[in-house]
């Protein structure tokens, strides 16, 4: 037997605005029994159809909307519509760039809630973080081998988000061969990036920089560059392109640091130029702050600091502290590139953060860019949640 869910008076105001997320406390009773991740109807308080959604039994997001489409069946010629859709949404932009590495799907923004999927070369990366797409997960499998023969699918399904829909983590091959030579993508018209897809952070890696990476290039000639949180080098890899005389890449990780020096190689850089040093940033920052070492540019990109709203106020006092040491460090008309991918912390917080660690560090600080995620990251306007990253470029004196 299906699952009907029946909203609340007033709450199907969000759905009406193409929201595709209920929570919880929206609904006002359920009719039948669905195993968690199936299909289920959703009607409003006058038992008006709203919705096709996929059901969770342990989310507080208790359904996720597939579609708006009485008729349409949730089966491998919608996920074949909807990631169609999807490449198109990027074809500009990968011609462009010249990419072979993109994301090709980005869950809510392209109205496939839960799942990620990123492409390098030929292999499709899948994350399913939802019960729906978990449940739908043969089907989506099916439509990226009918799309995309010739690519190896693998799933990157091991983060801690699936255990709040009660799925256990998961990771391997789906479909189709690794290749056995290193995966290499190349962005921004020919510079070259390795990438892990077993073992790299999220999907292999941080596609959703690649544009910040170009305009940091901007502010790196003849500087000295601390790049902090380097994790595979890539910032490093594009303030080297841009003529910085000396790049200090940090991360606490030698897999990381191995790699960064390898992408410096790949793209035929000068190894003088750069350093690879495996410590904690926040320890590092403060020694040389107590060194009295300067820097013309820093690059500050750190991981979520947030997870959920609990953490919003220790995260801002992370964000303070490394910022305020940065300013410190910087010689006086230095350049602060720094990030926030929390999405818990919007860009107005943020501004605040960035202005109350000018004061502590007792600079003057301007903001001249704003920067955001990567293209092949929309921003879909009836999905505000899909803005995470946000970043400035901030002169200091």
């Amino acid at each position: 037997m299906s699952l009907t869910i029946t909203l609340a008076k007033g709450k199907e105001k969000s759905l009406k605005r193409r929201h595709p997320w209920v929570f919880s406390g929206a609904i006002k009773s359920t009719q039948g029994k669905a195993e968690t991740g199936a299909t289920v109807d959703i009607l409003d308080a006058n038992g008006n159809w709203l919705a096709k959604a996929a059901w969770s039994n342990h989310s507080q997001i208790r359904a996720r909307v597939w579609s708006f489409d009485p008729d349409q069946a949730i089966d491998v010629k919608f996920f074949i519509d909807k990631i169609s859709q999807a490449q198109q949404l990027r074809d500009e932009l990968i011609e462009r760039q010249n990419l072979t590495g993109y994301r090709l799907v980005a869950g809510e923004a392209d109205n496939l809630p839960g799942i990620t999927i990123d492409r390098y070369n030929h292999v499709m990366v899948c994350q399913l973080l939802s019960a729906g797409a978990e449940y739908q997960k043969e089907n989506i499998v099916k439509a990226l081998q009918a799309l995309y023969p010739d690519c190896a699918i693998y799933e990157r399904s091991d983060v801690a988000v699936r255990k709040k829909e009660g799925l256990p983590l998961s990771q391997g091959l789906l479909a189709g061969e690794l290749p056995t030579d290193d995966i290499v993508i190349s962005e921004n018209n020919g510079v070259k990036i390795k990438v892990d897809v077993v073992n790299g952070h999220k999907t292999g890696f941080y596609l959703d920089q690649r544009d910040n990476r170009a305009i940091a290039a901007k502010y790196v000639k003849d500087k000295s560059v601390l790049n902090c949180f380097c994790y595979t080098g890539t910032f490093g890899v594009y303030a080297l392109k841009g003529g910085a005389k000396q790049v200090q890449n940090v991360d606490v990780s030698d897999m990381a640091l191995a790699t960064a020096k390898e992408n410096a190689e790949l793209n035929n850089l000068d190894l003088t130029k750069a350093e690879f040093i495996n410590e904690d940033v926040f320890a590092l920052l403060r020694r040389y702050r107590d060194q009295q070492v300067k820097f013309d540019t820093i690059i500050l990109d750190p991981p979520k600091f947030a997870e959920n709203k609990s953490q919003v106020v220790k995260a801002c006092r992370g964000y303070k502290d490394i910022n305020m040491i940065a300013m410190q460090l910087l010689n006086p008309g230095g350049t602060l590139l720094t990030f926030s991918c929390s999405g818990l912390i919007s860009s107005e917080l943020f501004q605040k953060v960035i202005a109350d660690a000018a004061v502590d560090a007792d600079k003057d600080a301007y903001i001249v860019e704003r920067l955001s995620q990567a293209g092949d990251h929309p921003i879909k306007t009836n999905y505000p949640e899909g803005f995470y990253l946000k970043g400035l470029v901030v002169k200091v004196y």
